[in-house]
């Protein structure tokens, strides 16, 4: 009897053992199955990119599968063309896109809109790439003949930037003008039809119009400082998927690259994208860096931006102070 009640303590004690044991491994299988049903819903599966015609790297990223697979083997990419930068951020900042390439002002007006956007790099841009334009026979010869002209800008864009700088120069404010907000393809055929009497504008939009619309520039980006375009992304997106920026980042630079090694593919490549003929594609190739690539934000560049959002919040044309650092991305 005394050896079958020890017995039996020690068997209930090892039972009871037996069944913690299994409680604890079902739940470490529980807790491995949640980690894994982690990882597997924060892998990126879609990759949605927004561009512009400007914007070669992202053309020969999406005519190239290849460019971004290498980098994004098991995900699906996701191309949205858009007219220019602000209806590209709009999307953006909704969650319709992931990525995108814009000029230097539409993420101060989306910024100042309270638009979930990061900046996450950005591309020299040549001085050359950004204009005013004026009607071939058109009496206005100078800057200070501007005023009181109707001139045609996409609001929120590059250009909008640039026309105020040229009204800075020619002490002009945009009261003394006539802005009228226009995308580019209502740009180009108000200034053919002569209802507007210049146009703020950028590549490859700028030399058609030069070529085609017997239009003359009359000032353009190398009379100011340097300018930049920003690749934009947003804050969720990025706090998810840091390696999948900055994979991105690596195949537009490759695409960059390829650009160099083959200017005769990327001229035809580029002239059938945007729908002109070589000549005018080649003329706009001719005012890109070689190679344009996508760099990490610098002090001097964020200052830059903060320049133009001070100048914007003093003319009221956004309706709060913006502190640009704090939609910079800071990646580790």
């Amino acid at each position: 009897m005394t050896y079958f009640k020890s017995w039996s303590a020690t068997s209930s004690t090892a039972i009871v053992l037996i069944l913690l044991l299994s409680a604890c491994g079902g739940q470490k299988n529980a807790s491995s199955e949640g980690s894994e049903k982690k990882t597997t819903s924060d892998e990126l599966k879609t990759l949605t990119i927004g561009y512009q015609k400007s914007s070669l790297n992202s053309i020969v990223l999406k005519s190239d599968a290849q460019l971004l697979s290498k980098e994004f083997p098991n995900t699906k990419v996701e191309w949205k063309e858009f007219p220019a930068g602000p209806q590209m951020l709009e999307a953006l900042s909704v969650g319709s896109i992931d990525l995108g390439s814009v000029g230097n002002t539409p993420p101060i007006f989306a910024q100042a809109a309270n638009k979930h956007i990061v900046y996450v790099g950005y591309e020299n841009v040549h001085p050359k790439w950004q204009s005013v334009l004026v009607p071939k026979d058109s009496p206005i010869q100078s800057i200070e003949d501007l005023k009181g002209k109707k001139i045609a800008v996409q609001k929120g864009s590059s250009a909008h930037d640039l026309l105020g700088r040229v009204l800075q120069k020619a002490h002009l404010t945009w009261s003394d003008i006539q802005p009228i907000w226009l995308a580019p393809a209502d740009a180009r055929a108000a200034l053919d039809k002569k209802s507007i009497d210049a146009w703020a504008i950028w590549e490859p939009f700028l030399s058609a119009a030069e070529i085609e619309g017997q239009a003359r520039s009359i000032v353009d980006g190398t009379t100011f400082e340097s300018t930049y375009n920003f690749l934009i992304s947003r804050p969720d997106f990025v706090k998810n998927h840091p390696s999948e920026v900055k994979k991105y980042i690596q195949s537009s630079n490759n695409a960059a690259q390829w650009i160099v090694d083959h200017p005769s593919e990327t001229l035809s490549l580029y002239s059938k994208t945007i729908g002109l003929n070589t000549d005018i594609a080649q003329r706009v190739l001719d005012k890109r860096y070689k190679p344009s690539i996508v760099n990490e934000l610098k002090p001097e560049v964020v200052e830059a931006q903060q320049r133009i959002a001070d100048r914007f919040s003093e003319e009221k044309l956004i309706p709060q102070k913006l502190d640009v650092k704090q939609a910079v991305w800071q990646s580790q």
